[in-house]
């Protein structure tokens, strides 16, 4: 089965071929990060400028390394949210011109529910597992007893994990995005501010990053007024280990809690090297997985692989009354 995959949620316009929820035939992404630097975060407006330049070019692209037709292709799948309204848009509409033209059934997908299944593509599924999900916009544990069947145990309370990598960032003088340059950074620096690790010791699943983001920008602004030295290195590193011991244990908690034999990390925070190292490390009795480099980000490999098990588990499509959604609620995927 060949699922055309399109994803616009925000400043990546991607389109993809996937075989079978797996086999990845392309995986077009253009990236619009250059663009957005100079603004210090993504600019929503712009966004949907760009997505309206790049969407045919990456339709084509996509169908042309797969070294298929439109013809060929028996499901698209597209992000209907949660996102910028206008760049989900571009790609809801684009999708239903291919579907319209070459009658091709369309299914709208659940932007975390793609991040989820880009484990998938690499290592297939054991049942039930966890799903720690972190990114700019999402923190939340998620639990799955079968494929698209999604529990959601916690979830952050106000800042996204993402979201306070990138204000951290920027007090740094780091640029946007920030997440990559506070990890490159702290794997230089040692844990020497001892942050604090909020709600690590709670007895639910719930994460809170706003006092920690708080804290650390008052460290920072106190130190100036004092004029003391600055150690990056060792700012970006206690903040990370801060970080992340809160994230590797909610989901030791929840994986004993809840027995699973697998556990996987989405978003593109799963890239982030610390966590990586750390969640292995501690998590050891059963099998611990992260996407490829490629699937963290947001990309259309993954929207068709969710889209081609949302299909498969229902058995029906969406009409050409499909809509974008800014907000969606990952339970109700259906």
């Amino acid at each position: 089965m060949y699922v055309l995959g399109v994803e616009t949620s925000c400043d990546e316009t991607s389109v993809s071929v996937v075989k079978d929820g797996n086999i990845v035939l392309s995986n077009e992404v253009l990236s619009q990060i250059d663009i957005h630097q100079s603004y210090g975060g993504v600019v929503p407006e712009i966004a949907s400028r760009e997505h309206i330049k790049g969407i045919t070019y990456v339709f084509d692209q996509a169908i042309k390394k797969a070294n298929l037709s439109y013809e060929d292709i028996d499901l698209i799948a597209v992000t209907k949210g949660p996102g910028l309204i206008g760049s989900l848009l571009i790609g809801i509409n684009a999708a239903k011109v291919i579907s319209l033209n070459y009658h091709i059934p369309i299914i709208g997908v659940h932007h975390i529910s793609g991040h989820i299944y880009a484990n998938y593509i690499e290592h297939g599924m054991e049942f039930p597992l966890l799903a720690l999900v972190v990114s700019g916009g999402h923190t939340e544990l998620v639990l799955m007893k079968e494929h698209f069947s999604f529990e959601k145990l916690g979830e952050t309370q106000d800042d996204a994990v993402g979201e306070a990598y990138d204000k951290v960032a920027r007090i740094l003088g780091l640029g946007y995005p920030g997440g990559p340059a506070v990890d490159k950074l702290a794997n230089q620096g040692s844990d020497t501010f001892d942050f604090p690790r909020p709600m690590i010791h709670s007895d639910d699943y719930h994460f809170s990053f706003s006092g920690l983001k708080s804290h650390v920008i008052n460290k920072h602004h106190n130190m100036l007024q004092r004029n003391e030295e600055i150690n990056v290195k060792d700012f970006s590193a206690s903040f990370q280990e801060a970080v992340t011991d809160v994230l590797v244990a909610k989901t030791i908690k929840a994986k004993e809690n809840y027995q699973v034999k697998q556990v996987i990390v989405a978003g593109g925070v799963a890239a982030n090297s610390g966590l990586r190292k750390k969640i292995k490390a501690n998590i050891t009795d059963i099998p611990v997985y992260f996407p490829i480099m490629d699937y963290c980000t947001d990309n259309a490999a993954m929207i068709a692989s969710a889209g081609y098990f949302k299909y498969k588990k229902y058995g029906k499509s969406d009409d050409l009354y499909i809509n974008g959604y800014s907000r969606l609620d990952l339970e109700r995927e259906m």
